[in-house]
């Protein structure tokens, strides 16, 4: 892509995301996600009703009348985005590429993160970690983020969820939020890592996928080629049974994962590529409030 067309496209994608950012988003994001905990913020005279146990003896004893310690929320948070880059993200029959979709995902969080004071940091990953991106806050740093989505060349073709997650969970000392946006199209067991990375910090799944990986169109004969492997073959999509089978791999896989999800804690949405990620991301933050 030309140096031209990624501007062109960064200045697209801001334009949408932050508009949904403003005008959708308001509120929801920084009560679905909230700060580290309580910070102390000043003292006060005691008032009836307030907790004994927030009393500052010393200040107490200073002014010969009770005071209590006023704390606050610790709002700023750091966010991470977790972003499969692997080829399988490369496709899409419908509206958009899986890839496409990710990028406007990351960019409406980012810009929601901002927002809200938050720092954000990004790791994208193949089967091993392709860049890493370290949190910080403000309108540059996003836009730079967005351009390496747009135009980031992976070296590795595959997927290992469970390596990228044991990442996380090493590399980002103190508790942050971190979506991992994936089609999650990964035969390696990653539920351990999941579930450790989730008790550290508060892991948040997105699926992405395309109807076509769900339901094979009756089309005749179709050449397929794995993203990943490069292998090809043809089948014969005509065939009923063919489809039926093919559906029924998708639930299983679908079962699979929502299974580890739930075990490890994580909370999660799917969105379709031909569908509208907005009324998901939506559903995820209701959830969440």
């Amino acid at each position: 892509m030309e140096t031209t067309d990624i501007l062109k496209r960064v200045r697209q994608i801001e334009i949408k995301t932050k508009g949904l950012t403003n005008n959708i988003f308001a509120g929801q994001y920084h009560t679905a996600f909230k700060g580290k905990g309580m910070s102390f913020s000043e003292v006060r005279e005691y008032q009836y009703g307030d907790d004994v146990r927030d009393i500052d003896w010393n200040v107490t004893a200073r002014y010969n009348r009770p005071y209590v310690k006023v704390y606050e929320e610790e709002r700023e948070l750091t966010v991470m985005l977790l972003i499969d880059v692997s080829n399988s993200l490369d496709f899409g029959t419908s509206m958009q590429l899986k890839k496409d979709m990710a990028t406007e995902i990351a960019a409406t969080l980012a810009f929601s993160a901002i927002e809200n004071n938050d720092k954000i940091g990004v790791v994208f990953f193949s089967d091993r970690i392709e860049k890493f991106i370290p949190p910080k806050k403000g309108r540059k740093h996003i836009l730079y983020i967005i351009r390496e989505l747009l135009d980031f060349k992976p070296e590795s073709m595959h997927t290992d969820i469970r390596m990228a997650v044991e990442y996380l969970t090493n590399v980002i000392k103190k508790r942050c939020t971190a979506f991992l946006l994936s089609d999650f199209i990964d035969e390696s067991d990653f539920k351990n890592a999941l579930t450790v990375a989730n008790r550290k910090h508060d892991v948040v799944a997105i699926q992405i996928y395309d109807r076509r990986v769900a339901e094979l169109p009756d089309v005749g004969l179709m050449k397929v080629r794995d993203a990943e492997t490069g292998a090809e073959r043809w089948i014969d999509t005509s065939s009923k049974a063919l489809r039926n089978y093919h559906h029924q791999w998708w639930l299983r896989k679908r079962e699979a994962l929502m299974d580890v999800f739930t075990k490890s804690g994580v909370d999660n949405v799917s969105v379709r590529t031909d569908q509208d990620y907005v009324k998901a991301l939506m559903g995820l933050f209701a959830k969440r409030s």
